[in-house]
This record gives C-alpha cells, structure tokens and sequence, in this order.
C-alpha cells in the first residue's frame, strides 16, 4: 500500500492530468464534487484533507529560519505576494478576460505557494529550507493578504465579501494545518506514519477538485481553451522567471534563487478553485484557471526539475562540481 500511495504522489501531474481528461469527457463523472454532505461543502472538506497533510510535515522549527534568515524570508513573501498578483492583474487585462475568467485568474496569483513547490525544489537541488518556509509563512499570511490583494486588483469592479474570504481561508487552510501540526506536536508517531499516505491522500484530493470542476465548466472551457490555457501557462512561467530574477538582481546565491523561482512559480491553486466556488458562486467559470493551473503547474514543475538538474545547475551553480565530487567519493569512503 506504502509503494502504490508513493507512486500516486510522485506521479501526481499525470494523474491531474488523467482527472482533467476524464472529468471533459464525462461531466457527470465528478459533479459530487462540487456538491455537499449535510450543509458542508465537499471541496471544502477535499482541501481541508489537503491542508492537514501539508500540516502533519511541518513543525513549530520549520518557522525558526524566519527568525535566522529573515531577509531571504521576507524577499519571498513579498515577490509571493507582488509577482504573482499584478501578473495576472496584467495578463486579464491583456487577454481582455471575462469577469469570471479575471477572478480565476487573479484567485490563483494572490493565493499563497502550493506543497508541491517543496517537491520540485529538492528534486531541483535547491534549498529545501527555504523552501518550506516560504510556503509555510505565504500560507499563514494567507487569510490577510488573499482577500486585500484581490480587493484591491478587482474589488472595485467586482463585488465579492473580503471578510467572509478571511473566514474562509481560516477554515480550509489554517484550522486543518494547526490540526495537522498538532498531530505531529503530540503523536509524532502516528504523524510519520500518516506522512506515508497523505502525499497520495493529498493527490488524489485535488485531482478530485480538478475532475469536477473541469466537468462542470465543459462549456465555457470549449468557448474559452485558447486563451486560458495560454494565460495559465504565461501566468506560471512569468512567475517561474521573475521569481528567479529578483533573487539574482538582489544577489541571493543559486540554490535560494532556484527555491525562490519554484516557490512564486506554484501556486496553492487548489485554495484558489475553493475559494471562486464559495465566494463567487454566480461565476461558475472563475474555477477554472485554478483547476487548470493545477494539473499544469505539476507538468512545468517536472520539466523545470529536469532542466535545473540536467541543464542549468551543471552550469551555473558554483558548488555544482564540488558536491558531485563528495557525491562520488561516498561510496569508496563506505
């Protein structure tokens, strides 16, 4: 069982790929989804599951870089917070999107980095700490920042509550992330054993998400394919690049930069989807960047994976040659 969760969680692009391909075909196939049990939304509870895992990984230290790094910290938060907002501020204006199209859009830039930005990062070689802190502080900013942001790029235009947006991001990312600390705090060894399935979990939760929301939408996607397919691919490369830059421009050195780039690349886009289906429900649309950005940030996350090991580290990393050095003089020190 421990070997299939794994496979699922190391092959979760395809499988939100396979989701999206089946929820088109078969609309109906998902459409619980998007339902609810009882009064309780169901993607709602799929993201709190989500969350939770992402909770049972983290421990109070994972915060104490803030206080050791502060700056690589803060420079990530804020390029969080700025690149990935105006870009798709930027690019809905650029498109000329729909209203529905620009909450999408502009929903997956002001939601805080995804888990799977961790992932990509230690397969990329880059700084796995840094790496989980950002994601872990650009999450509890989160309730904060999310409905300000998104206030000020659409507020004016488009009516939405920002408080009732806080709320929410209290519910489905907070509470279950404090829940999953909590387990980890408390009953360490229930936590190591849950973190065997809870990536797979974790997987097959918003490949859930992505099958629903891509069924229900079928019509306004076929209407719309070009051009978000193409915005969300902008939206993340742009982010991938710039992320990258204002490491370099304000000279943090080549493992913080890869960490840096990865982590405003991906976003936490299944929140995104959760919260356009809660907040702006006379859009059903709006769902859609953030279930599409969700199987492909995954596929472009593996590719740039494949191009920082293969291509770009061998290159330009500094200490490149000396870590493959000790990588290879291992096995005869053994």
């Amino acid at each position: 069982m421990k070997n299939f969760c794994a496979l699922i969680g190391k092959y979760f692009g395809l499988l939100a790929v396979a989701f999206l391909v089946l929820g088109f075909m078969d609309p109906g196939l998902f459409r619980w989804v998007l339902g609810k049990v009882g009064s309780v939304s169901v993607l709602s509870l799929l993201l709190g599951v989500v969350m939770f895992g992402m909770g049972t990984t983290l421990s109070l230290k994972d915060f104490v870089l803030v206080f050791k790094r502060p700056k690589d910290v803060l420079l990530g938060a804020v390029a969080q917070f700025f690149i990935m907002p105006f870009l798709a501020y930027l690019l809905s204006r650029a498109f000329d999107l729909s209203p529905a199209l620009t909450v999408g859009v502009v929903l997956v830039g002001t939601c805080p980095g995804g888990t799977s930005s961790n992932v990509i990062t230690f397969m990329s070689k880059g700084d796995l700490a840094l790496s989980v802190t950002m994601t872990s502080v650009s999450t509890v900013l989160s309730p904060i920042l999310t409905p300000f942001i998104t206030y000020l790029l659409i507020g004016e235009k488009i009516a939405f509550d920002p408080v009732g947006m806080f709320l929410s991001i209290l519910q489905i990312v907070i509470l279950p992330i404090c829940l999953g600390v909590a387990l980890r705090t408390f009953l360490p060894r229930l936590a190591r054993a849950a973190t065997d399935y809870t990536p797979a979990v974790s997987a097959l939760a918003i490949s859930l998400i992505i099958g629903g929301v891509i069924g229900a939408s079928k019509a306004a996607i076929l209407a719309n394919v070009g051009v978000i397919f193409l915005v969300v691919i902008l939206h993340n490369c742009l982010g991938y690049a710039l992320g990258f830059a204002v490491a370099r421009l304000v000279g943090l050195p080549w493992k913080k930069a890869v960490a840096l780039s990865i982590e405003v690349g991906m976003q936490n886009s299944g929140l995104a989807v959760g919260l356009a289906k809660a907040h702006f429900a006379a859009m059903p649309t709006a769902t859609v960047p953030g279930a599409v950005f969700s199987a492909w940030h995954n596929i472009s996350g593996a590719v740039l994976a494949y191009l920082y090991l293969n291509v770009l580290n061998p290159r330009f990393d500094p200490d490149y040659e000396k870590e493959q050095t000790v990588l290879e003089s291992a096995p005869a020190k053994a």
